[in-house]
């Protein structure tokens, strides 16, 4: 088994990075300067805020001086620097950014820690670890040791310290350096500020994605992707000839009464546009006694068929793995039987070793202009019918046949719909469309809601109703009875 991917940690400064920290540094230095009768050039001083205390005091006090006034200015930092600090523009939405990859957020500052810890918990800043009294090089042990893959700062001795550390160094232009400083320190990207920093960190994280994905594709030598035709198998086989070339690859489909007819063709024109091979098996499922049944379990015999069907043709072609398009989001759904089966059976999951999550491959499929970008999801037709009635070639002709008539009536009258199913609940069919429709052209009562379940009708069901809450993916599992798979 593959290493799990890393997760993924961001260090950040805090002063002039996170926190305008200028109003509470000159209200601070100010009231220090009145108890000791000394003229600091305030303004000078804030506007470079970043090296230690230390070092901003010692050329106006005399050496002996120097410790006492750093003891004083933190005591007076409390009173007069806390509450008038801000948050800088787009450091909340930043901190979020790293949360929504599943990523810890770090700290490493130079100030004196119970006071940027002060900072933190008065601005409700979203963070993990903080290291205080940190400077230049000495943030490179705090990153190492934290894991941290990126560090932003707005300082030069911020990248100083981000490059000693070996991680990608990221500067905002909130501070007292500007880009050609910045640029000429080393640092690998400069922003603005934080309200880029979203965007960027969703392109660095697929780019390390991307990357790692490239990486367990060479590993695995070869492979047969298990090619439904939809996104995640579409952006993994792309990836594997990518990784491997034409030769190494092939697409194996497997061709049976549950895969709709309609999406056969895009599949083997989508196989055809990267050279590949595809191979279109037979597969038996529906003579499963444990498919038939439909238990919530269904998927597990299916995957248990497919991949079965699939190893023996790796085999004859001298491919060492059959890979799944499971991503990352699937991993972590919960109820998914089907990825069990095909883990027992030695099947590759390479999209969900890089950590690619289902919007990762929906904006790698774009860059790479696949047309499955953004292909609706498509599971197979007995995912429609209800768990507990037999699943038979008549039951999934009759939803094919349904769907295809919904979509034609669709289609006539303009209606352009993204997300369809005709779920079968026994003699009655639940229709389920892109819920903005149903507050427009198939509004309840409406000629287009009507000409809908008339066209259901037709393809065999003898009652029919447009469900009001819409299309929702996996709508039968709100229902699905609890039972185990049987030999």
């Amino acid at each position: 088994m593959p290493s799990p991917a890393p997760a993924l940690v961001v260090g950040f400064d805090l002063d002039m990075t996170l926190i305008d920290t200028v109003p509470g540094f000159t209200a601070t230095l100010e009231a220090l300067g009145l108890e000791l009768g000394v003229t600091f050039p305030v303004l000078e001083l804030a506007s470079n805020l970043g090296p230690p205390l230390d070092l901003m005091l010692t050329p106006h006090l005399a050496p002996e001086a120097v410790g006492a006034a750093i003891d004083r200015f933190r005591e007076l930092y409390v009173d007069h620097s806390i509450i008038p600090v801000p948050v800088l523009p787009g450091a909340h939405e930043a901190l979020a950014a790293v949360r929504s990859h599943g990523g810890r957020v770090v700290v490493v500052t130079g100030k004196f820690g119970p006071n940027a810890q002060r900072h933190v918990d008065h601005l409700a800043l979203d963070i993990d670890h903080l290291e205080g009294k940190v400077w230049g090089l000495g943030k490179a042990d705090v990153l190492r040791a934290q894991g941290a893959s990126v560090y932003v700062g707005d300082h030069v001795h911020d990248v100083e310290g981000a490059l000693a550390a070996g991680v990608t160094s990221v500067s905002v232009l909130t501070g007292g350096c500007n880009r050609d400083d910045l640029v000429a320190a080393g640092t690998h990207v400069v922003l603005d500020s934080l309200d880029e920093f979203p965007e960027w960190l969703d392109e660095h994280v697929l780019d390390l994605r991307l990357a790692a994905l490239e990486e367990r594709l060479r590993e695995l030598g070869s492979v047969l992707v298990a090619f439904s035709g939809g996104a995640d198998s579409a952006l993994l086989l792309a990836a594997a000839v990518r990784a491997l070339g034409p030769d190494r690859v092939v697409a194996a489909t497997g061709y049976s009464d549950s895969l709709p007819a309609v999406e056969r063709d895009p599949g083997r024109d989508f196989a055809a546009s990267l050279g590949v091979e595809l191979l279109t098996p037979r597969t038996h499922e529906v003579e499963r006694e444990g498919y038939r049944a439909n238990s919530s379990e269904r998927c597990y015999f299916c995957k248990a068929e497919l991949i079965e069907t699939l190893e023996p043709l790796a085999v004859e072609r001298g491919i060492r793995h059959v890979a799944t398009g499971t991503n990352a989001d699937d991993a972590v759904a919960g109820f998914r039987p089907g990825i069990r089966a095909a883990a027992e059976r030695g099947a590759v999951t390479p999209l969900l070793d890089a950590g690619l999550t289902k919007d990762d491959v929906r904006r790698a499929s774009r860059r790479w202009g696949l047309p499955t970008w953004d292909k609706p999801a498509a599971a197979c037709l007995s995912s429609r019918i209800a768990y507990g009635l037999e699943v038979t070639p008549h039951r999934l002709g009759r939803v094919e046949r349904a769907e295809v008539a919904v979509r034609a009536v669709l289609a006539e009258s303009g209606t352009p719909v993204r997300d369809l199913r005709v779920r079968d609940l026994g003699e009655r069919a639940s229709i389920e469309v892109d819920a903005a429709l149903l507050e427009g052209p198939l509004a309840p009562g409406s000629p287009n809601a009507e000409a809908v379940r008339r066209a259901v009708l037709t393809a065999g069901f003898d009652r029919a109703e447009v469900d009001p809450r819409g299309f929702r993916s996996g709508s039968l599992n709100e229902e699905r009875p609890r039972r185990r798979p049987t030999a």
